[in-house]
């Protein structure tokens, strides 16, 4: 890898650890919120799934966009769009106000997260597995150290650090992406003559709108439910209204000439779909333990803030850790005994949960962490390596989008999950069960790639 990759990398990797740091950080802020703006918790929480939900939505509109206008085009309007937002969202006159810059933010961020590993996969052809291991090392280090960021900027000065924080992170990934990511090929259907509406079919803009109101109607039903710790008929009723939109998306992207997601291709690949659906799993697990945990040590342990984003801390060191040692076993033997490997591991930590006690030492949290730690970086390098080698060339904006999309509906099913076990207050009780649910799930998924994971089963699909 050439000393040009190299800085590419690391511009792409100062731009798409912004939506994970942003997506993780602000929950170690909540009570501040609650405080400055006078509101309850189910109301201040809306802070948090407003950011997923734009993400989920966003991701993949972004990729299928930088198939369409470029990679670095969208890259670098991510990273406007993202600084913008971040110098704004201190001076929000009202609640309302911060919500809206943090949908902002987290569009721009999600632009960046869209096309990071579209840029990998086009631009870096040689040991692309330690290349994604260096994103990785972005991307979920920003994920896993966010509280700790977070607990430190509260402790120090005060809430709109959260979000000032990213003005430099933002302004070097500007300058470094401006001069390293080379221009894209203008796409073959580009022209001056152009007009909007030949663009909004390329783009597929019904589509685009179907898919946008299903998801976020089917995710708001459910994030509803949690955040009034009951099921209504209104929450079921949007639900509802989600899964019809969506499948009338799915009845018009087999229709249309110019797709939104190419399903038909996608049926062409189908360890694409298994790859999102492995990647949801897996971050299902992750962020129970990523939300759960912090809640166990203030709410049951009664751990400071502060203290609590230390003991967090092992969490990330360990997804940074892992994930360069990961990318080299990955670029040798392929991502299949990785993955089986991560999901021992993530088994080894559920039942680890489940052993703890009120009296076991708090340091002792930390065995669960690293097992986690550990899993997440082995997790992102080893699914977003056979994402790539199972994606062709002309759809990789999308799926990568679709990818990240399946992390950010993992981490929505994990808070719902949490909910639905703990109910409204957190106790020692449910956290057990959370632990024992856990387990299961990752029982099953070692059992799945044990059964998946055969010899030559990820290969690189031809473009």
């Amino acid at each position: 890898m050439g000393v040009r990759s190299r800085w590419m990398l690391i511009s792409v990797g100062l731009g798409v650890l912004l939506n994970p740091l942003n997506s993780s950080m602000v929950a170690v802020a909540i009570p501040r919120l609650r405080h400055v703006f006078q509101l309850d918790f189910t109301v201040v929480s809306w802070v948090i799934v407003t950011f997923y939900l734009a993400s989920a939505a966003a991701q993949p509109i972004m990729g299928k966009a930088s198939d369409v206008f470029g990679r670095k085009n969208i890259f670098l309007t991510g990273l406007v769009i993202a600084f913008v937002a971040s110098l704004a969202a201190p001076l929000s006159p009202s609640f309302g106000w911060l919500i809206v810059f943090r949908i902002v933010q987290s569009i721009g961020t999600s632009m960046m997260v869209a096309v990071g590993l579209a840029i990998v996969r086009v631009h870096i052809e040689e040991k692309q597995a330690a290349a994604l291991s260096v994103l990785s090392s972005f991307q979920s280090g920003a994920a896993a150290l966010g509280p700790f960021v977070g607990g430190l900027l509260l402790h120090w000065w005060d809430w709109p650090a959260i979000f000032f924080v990213n003005i430099p992170f933002t302004v070097a990934s500007f300058i470094f992406a401006w001069r390293t990511i080379p221009d894209d090929e203008p796409p073959r259907s580009s022209s001056r003559k152009t007009s909007l509406r030949s663009w909004l079919d390329v783009m597929d803009a019904p589509g685009v709108l179907l898919f946008t109101a299903g998801l976020i109607a089917l995710l708001l039903g459910l994030l509803s439910a949690k955040a009034s710790g009951h099921v209504s008929f209104i929450h079921i009723f949007a639900g509802l209204i989600g899964l019809a939109l969506l499948a009338v998306f799915v009845r018009h992207e087999f229709r249309t000439a110019s797709p939104f997601i190419p399903l038909r291709t996608f049926a062409k690949y189908p360890e694409i779909t298994w790859v999102n659906i492995e990647f949801m799993i897996v971050n299902v697990l992750f962020y129970a333990i990523f939300f759960g945990l912090p809640s166990y040590l203030q709410e049951v342990r009664h751990i400071a803030e502060f203290h609590t984003g230390i003991l967090m801390l092992a969490l990330g060191l360990c997804s940074l850790a892992a994930a360069p040692l990961a990318g080299r076993w990955i670029d040798r033997a392929g991502p299949g005994p990785a993955l089986f490997v991560s999901a021992i591991l993530m088994t080894f930590g559920s039942v680890w949960i489940v052993t703890l006690n009120p009296a076991s030492p708090v340091i002792s949290v930390c065995v669960a962490l690293a097992a986690f730690g550990i899993s997440n970086g082995v997790n992102s390098v080893g699914l977003q390596a056979a994402l790539l080698r199972s994606s062709p060339k002309e759809i990789i904006g999308v799926a990568s989008g679709l990818f990240s999309t399946s992390r950010n509906v993992g981490a929505i099913l994990s808070s719902l999950l949490i909910s639905i076990v703990i109910g409204d207050v957190f106790n020692f009780a449910g956290f057990r069960l959370l632990g024992i649910i856990l387990t299961v799930i990752s029982v099953s998924l070692v059992i799945m790639n044990r059964r998946r994971r055969e010899p030559g089963q990820w290969e690189k699909s031809k473009a």
